[in-house]
């Protein structure tokens, strides 16, 4: 591989076939995967976020998988370091670093000229608490402050409230103004794949229910043990708050499945919408689950895009 070959990212939903494409991808160019999926950081959550079993994997190296405890918030700023690391190391033995996970903040972290505000655990912990007391509330707040932020954050979604507004109290500056232009910090092509909602849909209410039957239920029994109750990350997790809800009999299993399957889609919906900001992104349809097709046509826009590079 060249010195200077582009780094590769693969993007889009859950359920669209990441993971396949990135291993078709990692045997023909020679690559070893870093994980940008917040919630693959986490040991013991396997089942629920469809992480890759090292028997699947065909031999090819992943990087930042299982690097955190339950009990741990992930950090994209410490991600940021560990993630261009890793690019350094596998460009250092010959490799293609092909980034692949659908947390959008992560993967531009990686890639892209971004620098985060620190953190004060005093301010935290008082923004925390007031969020928990009324997040609406405090998202009004967030609107007043920072319009743009506010946008693009959902009233449900209480810890990027909390950041954002930490971030402004800090730095007297907006949020917003956190996430510069989409600037590389070294070559690098992004991919992204698309699949028509009606039949995402069906694949994630099919996922869920095959995950289920898999053991997830055992799963979170056992991160129980391990303190997931305790993690402020790890058990909100989409399926897995809801299963922890269903051993406390707070929902039977068809209403645990159900909004599992619900806030799935909701959030297939806003990975889409945070892709498709980047003008950079090749979009493949993968549609047709044709993994052969779509590694075709993802080594076509890499080969085009290296054309462009130099």
């Amino acid at each position: 591989m060249s010195a200077d070959a582009p780094v590769v990212t693969i993007a889009g939903a859950t359920a669209t076939g990441k993971s396949d494409l990135a291993l078709n991808l990692a045997e023909h160019l020679g690559g070893e995967i870093i994980n940008t999926d917040s919630m693959q950081f986490y040991r013991g959550m396997d089942i629920g976020t469809a992480k890759l079993p090292v028997s699947q994997r065909r031999g090819v190296q992943h990087h930042l998988i299982d690097i955190l405890d339950v009990r741990e918030d992930a950090n994209v700023q410490t991600f940021q370091q560990q993630a261009r690391e890793a690019i350094a190391d596998i460009r250092s033995r010959g490799k293609r670093p092909i980034l692949v996970g659908g947390s959008g903040l992560y993967v531009r972290a990686a890639t892209d000229r971004m620098e985060f505000p620190g953190t004060d655990p005093q301010v935290r912990a008082r923004l925390e608490s007031e969020v928990d007391a009324d997040r609406w509330g405090r998202h009004r707040h967030l609107q007043d402050l920072d319009p743009a932020a506010a946008a693009k954050i959902t009233p449900n979604d209480s810890r990027r409230i909390v950041r954002a507004l930490e971030v402004i109290e800090l730095t007297g500056r907006p949020f917003s103004a956190q996430l510069p232009d989409y600037q590389a910090i070294e070559p690098t092509i992004h991919l992204g794949l698309a699949v028509e909602r009606e039949a995402l849909h069906k694949r994630i209410a099919a996922r869920v229910g095959l995950m289920w039957e898999q053991g997830w239920v055992d799963e979170v029994r056992c991160l129980l043990e391990r303190g997931l109750a305790e993690g402020r990350t790890a058990s909100r997790a989409i399926g897995y708050a809801q299963i922890q809800q269903y051993l406390a009999d707070e929902l039977d299993r068809e209403a645990a499945q159900e909004q599992t399957t619900i806030r799935t889609r909701q959030f297939a919906r806003r990975q889409d919408t945070w892709f498709r900001r980047d003008p950079r992104i090749v979009w493949i349809d993968s549609t047709a689950g044709d993994h052969e097709a779509n590694t075709a046509r993802a080594l076509e826009a890499i080969t085009d895009g290296r054309l462009l590079e130099s």
